[in-house]
Order: structure tokens, then sequence, then C-alpha cells
């Protein structure tokens, strides 16, 4: 519960810094490493944006740590007579990273990431070096699915629309009770239109 709700205010200070940030996107790093240009990031974040952003902050943490994702669904499917609770403490034993931890109650994210491991890697890497770009997409598809119609408030979900600092408008989701996390399952190009290519879902 301490690490969904730092998770939480995590990724509430990001949307609102990306919002204050976003005409500062970066190019290149001190390292040199690869940048993704916006175009990409929005493929990247596209399956996983319109998830709460309790969950999302966790399965972009959790991106950062592929080969325990991998881990994780290996595990998993050697403890199928384990179940909640007692699933959550076994995996919380295990030597991961909390984030990964935690998705152990999320079946159906840990196959997605598992099952496209090069997409995990790039979005893993491009959050370690360009979190407050991977934020600025993840508010560009939010926005694209409000505009089409297929993000709002729901049974599952409330969907607000609030203004930052800067007067950009952020897009947050939070499941409609706390303590039930709504993990949505959608097509990308059914939701946002037609979301660039460069990664298959």
């Amino acid at each position: 519960m301490i690490i969904g709700l730092a998770l939480l205010s995590f990724v509430n200070n990001a949307l609102a810094q990306q919002a204050q940030s976003q005409e500062m996107t970066t190019t290149t790093t001190d390292q040199g490493t690869t940048t993704f240009p916006p175009e990409e990031l929005d493929s990247l974040v596209a399956p996983i944006a319109l998830y709460p952003d309790e969950l999302l902050a966790q399965t972009l943490a959790a991106s950062t740590y592929p080969l325990e994702i991998v881990q994780l669904q290996q595990w998993m499917n050697n403890n199928t007579n384990l179940k909640d609770k007692a699933l959550a403490d076994a995996a919380a034993k295990q030597p991961w990273d909390p984030s990964v931890q935690g998705l152990v109650m999320y079946p159906d994210v840990v196959q997605r990431m598992a099952g496209n491991i090069q997409w995990t890697t790039d979005l893993g890497n491009a959050f370690l070096a360009q979190q407050s770009d991977v934020m600025a997409a993840v508010q560009r598809m939010r926005g694209k699915a409000e505009s089409k119609g297929t993000l709002k408030t729901s049974a599952q979900q409330t969907v607000q629309t609030t203004a930052a600092p800067s007067g950009q408008q952020v897009i947050t989701i939070q499941p409609a009770q706390p303590d039930v996390v709504y993990v949505p399952s959608y097509d990308p190009q059914v939701v946002y239109g037609a979301p660039p290519p460069a990664y298959p879902y």
C-alpha cells in the first residue's frame, strides 16, 4: 500500500512536471544514449497510457527491469497455486524491485510486458533517459483518446482534466473504487485512431 501511494504521488508529480516543461524535449543525453522522437514515444506508451495513474507509474518503473519481468512471469507460471495475499506475500520475498513485485497482482500486464520484451526494454530505456518526454507522450495519447470519446469516466474509473500552472491540461485516471484497480484492455488503433506503427502490440 505504501509503495502504491508513493508511486501515485510520483506519477502525479511527473504529470504536473511534464506539463510545465513539455517544451524542453530531450534530443541528446550526457552519455550520448539513443533518444526516442515524440512519434516513437507515442507508440511506446500507447498500450499503457490509459492505465490508471498508479498502475501506469508502476508499469513504467517496472519496465526498467526487463529481466526481472521475465523472471516474474516464470515464477508466476511455477506458482499457480498461490492466490491473492499469499501470492503477493510470496512475490515480496523475491529479490526483485518493488515495482516488479507489485505487478504480480496484474497477470495481464506481466504477460504483455514479458511477451514483448523488446518493447518493454525500449519503454524502460525511454523512461530512464526521457522521463518528462514519456509523461508528455502519455498525455498526448490520453488527449487523443479523450477527444475520440474512448477515454471517459465510467463505473471502473474516474477521468479528470486539470490545468497545470503552465496552462496546459493534464488528464489523470483514478480507479472509481480506491481498492479496486481496473486494468483496461484495448486496441490502440481503436481508442486513439492510428498511432505511429513503430511497435507491435
